[in-house]
């Protein structure tokens, strides 16, 4: 996993999110070489203005990133909205922190999250996905659509 907290008084802009981009892939060329040698890159993110600059988009490219697209005004699709974030609210929740005590708590919880854990996000997140496809589009609600879905083995 890889985390990075936003200075005080920063702003997530294009600059600011590639240098973040371009710190991810030199830890996966470190972590993970065969990954990395094999450029099996692939980076889903939101659509911040910062995420969909023309430079990142550029720079992105130029790293042989592939990038999967999120389509507008889902957080059903974003692993971070379903699973990180409810994950780490339950664990903090009530305790009160400065700023350098909040950096060392969310990064101990995130460093007790298993890859497994992980694993299953990524896994739901695909089975999250599948409805959105056959939708072609459409706009629809994700838990009506999946609780009729259930009877179906796709």
């Amino acid at each position: 996993m890889h985390k990075e907290c936003l200075p005080e008084g920063k702003r997530v802009n294009a600059e600011f999110y590639k240098g973040i981009i371009d710190r991810l892939l030199k830890r996966i060329q470190r972590v993970r070489p065969a990954a990395f040698c094999c450029r099996v890159c692939f980076l889903l993110h939101d659509n911040a203005p910062a995420h969909k600059a023309a430079s990142v988009c550029q720079f992105l490219t130029q790293k042989n990133v592939t990038i999967l697209y999120h389509p507008p005004y889902s957080p059903d699709l974003s692993p971070p909205d379903y699973f990180l974030y409810p994950k780490l609210k339950m664990k903090l929740k009530g305790l009160h922190f400065g700023d350098v005590e909040i950096k060392e708590a969310v990064t101990d919880e995130l460093k007790k999250v298993q890859k497994e854990e992980f694993s299953a996000a990524l896994q739901k997140l695909y089975d999250r996905a599948k409805p959105c496809i056959y939708a072609i589009g459409a706009y629809f609600e994700l838990k009506t659509y999946m609780s009729s879905l259930r009877v179906f083995d796709f």
